[in-house]
């Protein structure tokens, strides 16, 4: 009797279907790519063909131009040989997807990277059942159990209005991040205007596009320091402590990252105000995840793997940590 999902075969470039004749998430660009969300160590150009969501391709587009990309909504399914392909959202960022493979009476769910909390840009997290959930582990450690999200926006809130002679410098990444940060502080009844790095306009204003309310932005480009007092104002975390911050009045340094978590990241970062706000679920929501679609396996990408596999092995279900190479935690 063939051995549970010996019709995948992960490899160091990503998972290979040769069922399908397709690669899931690839690191080198391949004829055929299943792609679940647009972060650079899942999303890659020069592929042959993509088949992803609508608003992946659209991100895939505006970073690395047009793609030779197959539109594939949430639930819609489609065939590529002898397995049946469908995506559903996996609620990481605006356009993720889980991957649901089925082959004769088995499913294989991938789910790229993922997180259990609401997030006002993107679908949630769908559960599919399955008999191998194909994880990430990025804070696969007790240690990491988030806080509420609107409580850490709060912190953020309370420093800007306990401050108006200053302005909030929050460290976010480009792609999820940024865009989410924002829609929370519109939900906490923040409506002025926030204020951008350059490299953060071009996606908040396809996500605009794509249908995400994010309220007035403008760029800090041209103006005076003193029209930033009071303001919030979103770079990546890599313009924090550089010469474009200097321009800025007197700013408290901010970063929204699961990261945030660990203190000597928050130091290395010369961060002032650290905000535990992440796009991946934590452990408690990791292993709620696994009990509740139960797998007869679990196969892990990414992360902290050992932890997982260990919580699986002491549940009674078989965990393996897959040898994939490319991915990156610091997206968060």
């Amino acid at each position: 009797m063939p051995r549970l999902g010996s019709w995948i075969e992960p490899c160091p470039e990503g998972i290979y279907v040769p069922a399908a004749d397709a690669w899931i998430d690839p690191s080198q660009a391949k004829p055929r790519a299943l792609v679940t969300h647009g972060h650079a160590d899942h999303a890659r150009g020069g592929h042959g063909a993509v088949l992803a969501t609508p608003e992946t391709l659209a991100i895939m587009a505006t970073r690395y131009g047009p793609q030779n990309g197959q539109p594939i909504r949430y639930g819609e399914g489609v065939r590529l040989g002898e397995v049946s392909v469908r995506f559903v959202p996996a609620g990481h960022v605006l356009g993720s997807a889980q991957i649901v493979l089925e082959r004769g009476s088995e499913r294989i769910v991938v789910s790229g990277d993922y997180k259990r909390r609401p997030d006002p840009t993107c679908a949630p997290f769908e559960p599919v059942p399955c008999d191998i959930f194909i994880t990430e582990a990025t804070f696969g450690l007790p240690v990491f159990r988030h806080p509420d999200t609107g409580a850490e926006v709060d912190r953020l809130l309370e420093a800007l209005h306990a401050n108006p002679e200053r302005c909030v410098l929050v460290g976010a990444y480009a792609l999820g991040k940024a865009q989410r940060l924002i829609a929370e502080l519109r939900r906490r009844g923040h409506h002025d205007v926030i204020h951008l790095h350059g490299a953060l306009e071009r996606l908040c204003a396809l996500y605009v596009e794509l249908g995400v309310d994010l309220g007035e932005l403008a760029p800090v480009t041209g103006l005076p320091a003193a029209a930033l007092k009071g303001r919030v104002v979103l770079a990546p975390p890599g313009a924090l402590n550089d010469r474009w911050s200097r321009r800025l009045p007197d700013p408290i340094t901010a970063m929204a990252s699961g990261w945030m978590r660990v203190r000597q990241r928050a130091r290395q970062r010369n961060v002032e105000l650290p905000l535990v706000v992440s796009d991946h679920a934590d452990w408690d929501e990791l292993t709620a995840t696994i009990r509740e679609l139960a797998p007869q396996e679990l196969w892990v990408t990414h992360g902290r793997e050992e932890a997982l596999v260990r919580w699986c092995e002491m549940h009674q279900i078989r965990a393996r940590a897959l040898a994939l190479s490319g991915y990156e935690d610091e997206d968060d």
